[in-house]
C-alpha cells in the first residue's frame, strides 16, 4: 500500500576515503594496515516532489569479508570496482516505498545477479564472496534509510512501524517451522527497545596487540594514545574485552585468553568474549579450550560472556552441528549471519545468538534482529572498526536492538584521528569514557548525523564511467 511518505531514488554519489591504521589489526590469518571507507550520498524524492539527501558509509574491510589467496590490493580494488557498479545500479533502481521495502527488493532482485555478472566479467579463480558484496551495498542502503528520515523530517528509527512502512514483517521474513511465531501485523518497532543515551563499550584485543611491556617491539606509535592493554583499560574505564584468537593454534589461543584475563582481572574488568574468526572446523577445538578454562581458571571461564563465530562463515557449505559449544557458552553468529535466512539455518544447527552489523545493510540487520528476537536468540552489535559517519548508524543499531551488553566499538583504537572532524559535533561516540559511548548528540531527522555541521572536505566524486575520480 503506497503512502505519502514513500520515496524513490533520484541520484547517488560515491566517495572513497583512505584511512591508515595507527597500529596493525589482525583478522584471522591477515593483518589490516589501511582501509578505504566508501561513502554514499543518496538523493531521494518523496511522492509529493520533496527532495532530500541521506548519507551512508562503510569501511571496505577486505580481510574480514574476503579471506583468500589473492593479494590484498587485488581484492581491495575489486571491492571498490563493485561499489562503483552498485552506485549506478542504485541510481537506476525503479522502486518506491519505505527503505525496508526498497532495500529488501534491491538485495533480492539485483545484488546477487550483479555479483554473478561481476565475478564472470573478472574471470577470477577466486570469486568475490556475497559477504563482500553486502558490505559494498551497505553504504547505499544506509544512505537510503537516512534520506527517508531526512525527507520526512523524522528520526529514521521512528519510521519502522505501521505508520510509515508499506508492509508488515510477514512480507519480508518467515518463522522457523518448529515455532509458533507469526510476523503478521508485526513491524520492526515491535522488536526494538527505547534507546539509552549511553552504551557500554567493548574494546577489541587484536591478535597483534601488545598486552604488556614484554610485547613491545619499539615500533609502536608515540602519538598520545595508549599502546598496552592496561593503559587502554584505565584510560577508557573499560569493562568488556573482545579477544581475537587464531582458531588453528589451541596452545596460543588458550594462553592468550589467560594472559588477557589476568590483566583484565587486575584492572577490574568483568567480561570477556572469545572471537575465533571463522578458522575452526571442529567444535571440539572450542570445547577443549572452554573445558580447560573451566577446570584450570574458573574465574576466567565465568568472565566469558559468549563465544563468537569460530566456524567458517559459509554456513550453507559448512553445516556444522554446534550444539555442544552452545551448551557451554552462548554462541553468536557473525560472518555467517548474512541475512535472516542464514540466522534461521544457524538456529537449527545450535547457534544461540546473532552479532548484528550495519555493514551487512541496515535493512538486513533489522530483519535479522526481528527474526532472532522472535525466536529468543540473543543479540550483540559488533564493529567493523567504524570511523567517521560509519560509527553513527552502528551505535544507533546497538542502542535500539537491546543487546546482551552494549556495543563493540574500536575505531578509536586503530584510527582515532580519522574521526577528529566528526568528533567536534559528536564527541561522545568517538571516545569511550567510563567504559561507555555517549549518544546524546544524535538528534534530529534521519540518523542524526548533522552533516551540515561537520566540516569535512570530501575527495572528488567517483566517476562511474571510468572508475576514476573526476
Amino acid at each position: 500500500m503506497s503512502k505519502s511518505t514513500d520515496i524513490s531514488v533520484r541520484d547517488v554519489s560515491l566517495y572513497f576515503i583512505p584511512v591508515e591504521t595507527r597500529v596493525p589489526l589482525k583478522f584471522g590469518t591477515e593483518t589490516l594496515t589501511y582501509v578505504t571507507c566508501a561513502r554514499a550520498c543518496m538523493e531521494v524524492r518523496r511522492s509529493d516532489g520533496q527532495v532530500a539527501r541521506g548519507w551512508g558509509e562503510t569501511p571496505l574491510s577486505v580481510q574480514w569479508v574476503w579471506p583468500g589467496t589473492l593479494s590484498y590490493e587485488h581484492r581491495h580494488r575489486a571491492m571498490k570496482d563493485f561499489c562503483i557498479i552498485l552506485a549506478g545500479a542504485w541510481r537506476q533502481f525503479d522502486r518506491s516505498g519505505h527503505p525496508m521495502g526498497i532495500g529488501y527488493a534491491f538485495q533480492l532482485d539485483r545484488l546477487g545477479s550483479l555479483l554473478d555478472e561481476f565475478n564472470i566479467a573478472r574471470g577470477a579463480a577466486e570469486p568475490m564472496p556475497y559477504l563482500a558484496a553486502l558490505v559494498c551495498c551497505s553504504l547505499f542502503d544506509i544512505a537510503l534509510h537516512d534520506a527517508y528520515g531526512m525527507v520526512n523530517s523524522v528520526p529514521t528509527y521512528d519510521t519502522y512501524n505501521v505508520e510509515y512502512m508499506n508492509s508488515d514483517l510477514s512480507g519480508f521474513i518467515d518463522p522457523a517451522c518448529d515455532s509458533s511465531v507469526s510476523f503478521a501485523g508485526r513491524y520492526p518497532a515491535d522488536f526494538l527497545v527505547d534507546p539509552p543515551t549511553a552504551l557500554a563499550a567493548w574494546h577489541l584485543v587484536g591478535g597483534a596487540d601488545p598486552l604488556d611491556a614484554g610485547d613491545v617491539t619499539g615500533v609502536e606509535p608515540d602519538d598520545g594514545y595508549p599502546v598496552l592493554l592496561e593503559d587502554w583499560i584505565r584510560r577508557d574505564g573499560l569493562n568488556g574485552l573482545k579477544v581475537k584468537l587464531r582458531g588453528d593454534d589451541a596452545v596460543w589461543d588458550y594462553g592468550r585468553l589467560v594472559k588477557v584475563a589476568r590483566i583484565a582481572i587486575g584492572c577490574g574488568v568483568q567480561y570477556l568474549t572469545a572471537d575465533f574468526n571463522c578458522t575452526v572446523t571442529d567444535p571440539e577445538y572450542v570445547n577443549d579450550i572452554l573445558d580447560r578454562l573451566a577446570d584450570e581458571h574458573p574465574q576466567v571461564s565465568d568472565m566469558i560472556l559468549y563465544v563468537e563465530q569460530p566456524f567458517p562463515y559459509d554456513l550453507e557449505a559448512n553445516r556444522i552441528d554446534v550444539h555442544s559449544v552452545s551448551r557451554r557458552k552462548p554462541l553468536f553468529m557473525d560472518e555467517s549471519a548474512h541475512d535472516w535466512r542464514l540466522v534461521k539455518l544457524g538456529r537449527s544447527l545450535g547457534w544461540t545468538g546473532v552479532a548484528l552489523k550495519t555493514c551487512k545493510t541496515q535493512t538486513g540487520a533489522l530483519l535479522s534482529l526481528c527474526w532472532a528476537k522472535a525466536h529468543s536468540m540473543a543479540l550483540m552489535v559488533q564493529d567493523l572498526t567504524n570511523p567517521m559517519l560509519a560509527q553513527i548508524p552502528h551505535v544507533l543499531l546497538a542502542a535500539h536492538a537491546g543487546t546482551i551488553m552494549g556495543v563493540e566499538t574500536n575505531a578509536m583504537q586503530f584510527y582515532p584521528a580519522a574521526s577528529d572532524i566528526e568528533a567536534k559535533i559528536h564527541p561522545g561516540i568517538y571516545r569511550r569514557v567510563n567504559g561507555e559511548v555517549d549518544l546524546s548528540s544524535l538528534t534530529g531527522p534521519g540518523f542524526g548525523y548533522a552533516v551540515d555541521r561537520i566540516e569535512r572536505s570530501l575527495p572528488p566524486v567517483v566517476d562511474e564511467a571510468s572508475g576514476r575520480v573526476n
